[in-house]
């Protein structure tokens, strides 16, 4: 018999949730120390686990320690988003004086037995059961865990067994508040498991994840994830697929392995822009913002500012459904899509539609995802990291392996279900996200890293945000508060509350259909290289 999924309030009572910094246990207090941030540096994310990594800051971490411990920590108070079992992310790190820039891809992988219709699709092109969304089916090989050991060991200062002890400790601590909306998920002949009712409470829950935290302590021990992958919690997790009907096997997770890459890079207005590449999205955010670059989009007035952004990332968005996929298994024009050539042409695209005050006609084929957690450090000496890690949408697959207390995360959901497509499912491919951590340079010096949280919004908001910093010289603040659309590449615009009824005006006078969305979560810090003093702000409501 196979295990269900489960229910949004289910996975929250099986997993515990520190939702408020108030609800943690005495011992682990330290994580709200007060002392002046500035001094040691910024953590910025996550509230809860942001306080862990600011007090590994204090402590003498550098900001790769304080990022790392700070993911360990969000898998536990946030474990609706992230976790050791989510299927992936990515992290950009830039070493002290841009000595060293760098990605590290962890993103999750197919089981050998994937194939590209592996999900039927009914008569609406939707897959049947939902499959690639929920269950054991949706869940490929988990690829955080190896992400946030391969970054800490390369990179990091302290131990594997130091780095996961805030997380241990939020893991085993007592009474934890959990903000219950309804129980709109949980099937009318099942009720829920706390027996509430459906209203809004605040309910106080017993719930600590014993077996997470047996499994974080035999971690610790070893300080290694080795047998995470390759050993006997890999046996216990294969054995969790086998029983329930998945694909992934001992030999699939044998056979991962984060790895660190190149960042993709632009230059603009005198500062350069790393990105993490393909599997993650950000050669999308280059190239619109390339394109801009080409029609030397700071000196158009507002108005036309305005409509070019629009275009330029709706641009980018067919590209990236036209082109992008696993590169080590379909051939991505990656240099192409970012060249002058190119991106000059896509520009007279865009000039042309500023003239006619009309969009761009394009052949849309847009993608839907949710979900993650980002957060963005920076430490006293100029070290700076941007880390993006998800299980996807809420609980992911919304399965567990029971003994070692793991959700997992649904990475083959975000393969594209239908086969011959360059981001169709395959044999230990790695599906295409959305998450762009970026780090940005000036004079070859790292000075801002930003992130963000909202599946597809993710891309748009980080773009957003950069084209006001880098392409307008924008002050942190200006940059991170200013105006956000959002689109997929349609004629359909989602509007942030940034943006005035004139503004709404403007973009249904272009032939768009506009609505009102809530932008990406989205994180950044800046670090003056001169005063060593950083600073960090959050937006953004997912």
């Amino acid at each position: 018999m196979t295990s269900p999924t489960y229910t949004r309030r289910e996975m929250l009572a099986l997993t515990g949730r520190a939702a408020l910094a108030g609800a943690l246990a005495p011992r682990f207090a330290w994580a709200a120390a007060t002392s002046s941030p500035a001094a040691a540096g910024t953590v910025v994310g996550d509230s809860v686990a942001a306080k862990v990594g600011l007090r590994v800051l204090q402590d003498g971490g550098n900001a790769i320690d304080a990022a790392i411990a700070a993911a360990f920590a969000a898998g536990i108070c946030t474990p609706r988003n992230c976790g050791v079992g989510g299927y992936g992310g990515h992290a950009v790190i830039a070493l002290a004086g841009g000595k060293k820039i760098t990605t590290i891809d962890f993103n999750s992988m197919a089981p050998a037995a994937a194939r590209a219709d592996m999900f039927p699709l009914d008569a609406k092109g939707a897959v049947i059961g939902g499959v690639n969304t929920l269950g054991w089916l949706a869940a490929g090989v988990p690829g955080t865990l190896a992400g946030l050991d391969l970054a800490l060991q390369r990179y990091g200062t302290r131990s594997l067994r130091d780095t996961l002890a805030p997380a241990i400790a939020m893991c085993e601590s007592g009474t934890h508040a959990i903000a219950v909306k309804g129980i709109d998920d949980v099937p009318a002949d099942r009720p829920p498991v706390d027996g509430g009712s459906a209203g809004g409470a605040l309910l106080p829950q017993q719930q600590r994840n014993l077996a997470l935290a047996g499994l974080l302590k035999t971690l610790a021990a070893r300080n290694s994830t080795e047998s995470f992958y390759r050993g006997d919690l890999a046996e216990k997790i294969a054995e969790g697929f086998q029983r329930n009907g998945g694909l992934v096997t001992r030999a699939d997770l044998a056979a991962y392995r984060a790895r660190e890459a190149a960042p993709l890079t632009l230059e603009w207005n005198g500062m350069t822009l790393h990105t993490a590449p393909l599997t993650a999205t950000g050669l999308l955010v280059l190239e619109a913002c390339a394109i801009l670059k080409a029609l030397d989009w700071p000196r158009l007035s507002a108005p036309q500012r305005r409509h070019a952004r629009l275009e330029a990332l709706r641009i980018a968005w067919v590209d990236r459904a036209r082109t992008f996929g696993d590169p080590d298994h379909v051939a991505v024009p990656i240099a192409e899509l970012i060249s002058r050539t190119y991106t000059g042409a896509m520009a007279e695209k865009v000039s042309v539609a500023l003239k006619a005050e009309q969009p761009v006609r394009l052949n849309v084929n847009p993608s839907q995802a949710g979900g993650t957690t980002n957060l963005s450090a920076a430490d006293r000496h100029g070290n700076l990291i941007a880390i993006t890690l998800t299980h996807g949408g809420a609980f992911g697959a919304k399965v567990v392996v029971p003994e070692l207390g793991v959700v997992l995360g649904h990475g083959m959901s975000r393969f594209d279900p239908r086969p011959g497509l360059p981001n169709s499912p395959g044999p230990r491919k790695r599906p295409i996200n959305n998450m762009c951590p970026t780090i940005v340079t000036r004079g070859g010096v790292p000075v801002f890293a930003v992130g963000g949280a909202g599946g597809t919004r993710i891309p748009n908001g980080l773009y957003e945000v950069l084209l006001n910093y880098v392409g307008l010289g924008a002050s942190l603040d200006s940059a991170m508060n200013a105006p956000r659309v959002h689109t997929d590449g349609t004629l359909k615009v989602g509007l942030d509350k940034q943006h005035t009824p004139d503004d709404e005006a403007f973009f249904k006078r272009l032939g768009y259909q506009t609505s009102r969305v809530a932008g990406a979560n989205i994180s950044a810090v800046s670090f003056d290289p001169t005063t060593g003093q950083s600073r960090g702000i959050t937006n953004g409501t997912v």
